[in-house]
């Protein structure tokens, strides 16, 4: 058994350093971007939930007796357009389709041209720098 890391975590021949720090850069930038996306949809499903909350309160202030008061706020507030024309659900449609598939896109491509396809190349480099060899909690990879 060997102490090294998976050949899909070790540096193609002939790719140096900058060409490893450039890709993890953008690899970088990608989880970034993932980020941004799961807080896109934090926020859709919470306005979501909001716009319920707020049909819930309009049928509790017409049931106090506040009738008035809950036809304005289902006619002007419940199922309301967070932007022009649009809902969360179609911002996260947009998102996804003009930025985030292309940034996924672009790394892909990057990766595949410069590292062989190779993922988390620097990281997994740092992972060897920083670990103790021989040690049962710093082994290359998992089963060792």
């Amino acid at each position: 058994m060997t102490d090294l890391p998976t050949p899909d975590h070790r540096r193609p021949d002939g790719v140096d350093d900058a060409t490893v720090e450039a890709v993890g850069r953008l690899t970088e930038a990608l989880e970034t971007v993932e980020r941004a996306r799961g807080h896109l949809y934090s926020f859709h499903q919470l306005t979501g939930e909001a716009d319920f909350k707020l049909g819930d309160a309009a049928d509790q202030l017409r049931e106090a007796g506040h009738t008035r008061l809950a036809d304005r706020l289902e006619r002007e507030i419940v199922g309301r357009n967070v932007i022009g024309g649009r809902w969360t659900f179609q911002l996260t449609e947009e998102y996804d389709d003009t930025y985030w598939s292309a940034v996924r896109a672009a790394e892909r491509e990057v990766r595949e041209a410069l590292v062989g396809g190779r993922r988390h190349l620097a990281e997994a480099e740092l992972k060897e720098q920083r670990r103790t060899p021989g040690h049962p909690d710093h082994t290359a990879t998992p089963g060792e």
